[in-house]
């Protein structure tokens, strides 16, 4: 259901750059704040799942950063997730179920989007996730290693997601995704995906992650970072309640939007 998070880091070359929206400046890639004189590193916590009272999301709430709460719509708990995700400063974004090459259908939830469907059904599924999740700013794929491989499917998606003046977060969980290209086409910003913190429940290897993701750091002025509530909700929580402290002297830990910076180019080159 979920690609490798070494994997992950190892993918990207458009990591972190987004292309104009016709009637905006462009967007860059985020430049790292200044304390000391050094460059501040910048990490987006992304944790998906929200929105069925799954494990762990009372103490992923109260994690002493902002966050990127993923909240998937239709679901039991989506609208008071999302709105106490709001009322705490933290990023809304719609976890849009979608079709994997494989994996359980019941692990989709309601509501998704698959190969088969016609335009029109694609579209008014991406609309109704919308609306359906307050506060929404931008969407990312809950699975999805099928749709976001399908040319014809995601630019049904984009067109969506562009209308709304939300961004799209890929997750990475296929190295065929066809967002790069599309986005780029469309003019959606785009961020993505390098690090999966829980793709293994596991302390040990939770931790392990986060180390990775600091490596990461020491070449890359930003990454983004992807955990779960759910099975492995507590686990990450307390990894992250307890990394983030030690990480903060030289980390700024942002919210998705934030990474979304103005620049006077009309048009990025995503970086290689």
């Amino acid at each position: 259901m979920r690609l490798a998070a070494s994997c992950a880091v190892g993918a990207a070359a458009i990591a972190m750059t987004v292309i104009g929206v016709p009637g905006q400046a462009g967007y860059a890639k985020a430049e790292g704040g200044q304390q000391d004189g050094k460059v501040q590193r910048q990490v987006a916590i992304v944790i998906d799942d929200f929105g069925n009272g799954m494990t762990g999301t009372q103490e992923m709430m109260q994690l002493p950063v902002k966050l990127t709460t993923a909240v998937m719509p239709f679901m039991p708990t989506t609208k008071q997730d999302a709105e106490l995700a709001y009322r705490l400063g933290h990023d809304v974004i719609v976890h849009m179920p979608m079709e994997p090459v494989r994996g359980k259908p019941e692990w989709l939830g309601p509501g998704a989007i698959m190969t088969t469907m016609n335009d029109a059904e694609i579209r008014k599924r991406v609309e109704a996730a919308i609306d359906d999740v307050p506060h929404a700013v931008g969407m990312n794929n809950h699975m999805g290693s099928k749709v976001t491989a399908d040319e014809r499917v995601m630019r049904v998606v984009l067109s969506v997601v562009k209308e709304r003046g939300l961004f799209f977060l890929d997750s990475r969980t296929t190295y065929k995704t066809v967002l790069p290209k599309l986005t780029a086409e469309m003019g959606v910003p785009l961020l993505s995906n390098q690090v999966f913190l829980d793709d293994v429940y596991s302390t040990a290897h939770i931790a392990k992650q986060v180390g990775l993701l600091r490596k990461y750091l020491e070449q890359n002025e930003s990454c983004i970072t992807i955990g779960h509530v759910g099975p492995p909700g507590k686990l990450t929580a307390a990894v992250l309640k307890d990394a983030i402290p030690r990480m903060q002297p030289d980390t700024r830990f942002v919210r998705l939007s934030q990474l979304l910076k103005p620049s006077p180019e009309q048009e990025i080159v995503p970086h290689s």
